[in-house]
């Protein structure tokens, strides 16, 4: 059986929160272990409850939802952070990402979007709305450096770490190292999806 992913959500609108608890509580594997109406109960939920992933506003009332990430951090607590808000602003999607959060959705997104996102960032990757993903870079200088480049277009071309080793003359890890820093760059949450932002930016 597999374990559930245990949540806090944290939103100052009752009636989404409400809504929130209620449609998450329709997946069989994600159960809502607390809920906070402001940035300080959330994180005193998170100290208390240990969740698996916190859902959190950017905007909210005593603490924000980067500050929230940011003092988890701070404090070593596991709990992965995942925005969910109106604001579709590159800007904010960017001082996110350098708060540790790991995803990053708008709230018109589909109900099994979140879930999905939910389950990815708890596996460990990340779920960034694609259109902000592309947006966040979009007239940015090219993140990535020359072999970061080389080792992504072969990724997005289907080859595998292995083989890219070989025609590169590099070692199998290394190659995984620079597969990992250009996903990490672009906030991508594997390396088709940076191959495809990378693509659709010029820089590839």
């Amino acid at each position: 059986m597999t374990a559930m992913i245990r949540i806090v959500i944290a939103e100052d609108q009752a009636m989404l929160l409400g809504a929130l608890v209620a449609l998450l509580g329709l997946e069989g594997d994600i159960e809502v272990v607390g809920r906070a109406s402001n940035g300080q109960q959330a994180l005193a939920l998170c100290q208390s409850l240990r969740p698996d992933v916190l859902l959190t506003d950017i905007e909210m009332p005593l603490m924000t939802g980067l500050e929230l990430a940011a003092a988890l951090a701070e404090q070593g607590l596991s709990t992965r952070v995942m925005i969910v808000t109106t604001f579709a602003r590159s800007g904010y999607l960017r001082r996110a990402l350098a708060a540790g959060v790991r995803g990053y959705l708008l709230k018109d997104a589909p109900a099994e979007t979140l879930a999905a996102a939910i389950r990815s960032v708890h596996a460990g990757g990340r779920a960034i709305a694609p259109e902000l993903a592309l947006e966040s870079w979009s007239g940015q200088q090219d993140p990535l450096n020359e072999r970061e480049r080389q080792v992504l277009r072969l990724a997005g071309e289907g080859k595998s770490s292995g083989e890219i080793a070989r025609m590169l003359h590099l070692s199998e890890g290394t190659v995984r190292n620079y597969l990992s820093e250009a996903i990490s760059k672009l906030a991508a949450s594997n390396r088709v999806e940076a191959f495809r932002l990378a693509r659709d930016a010029g820089w590839l």
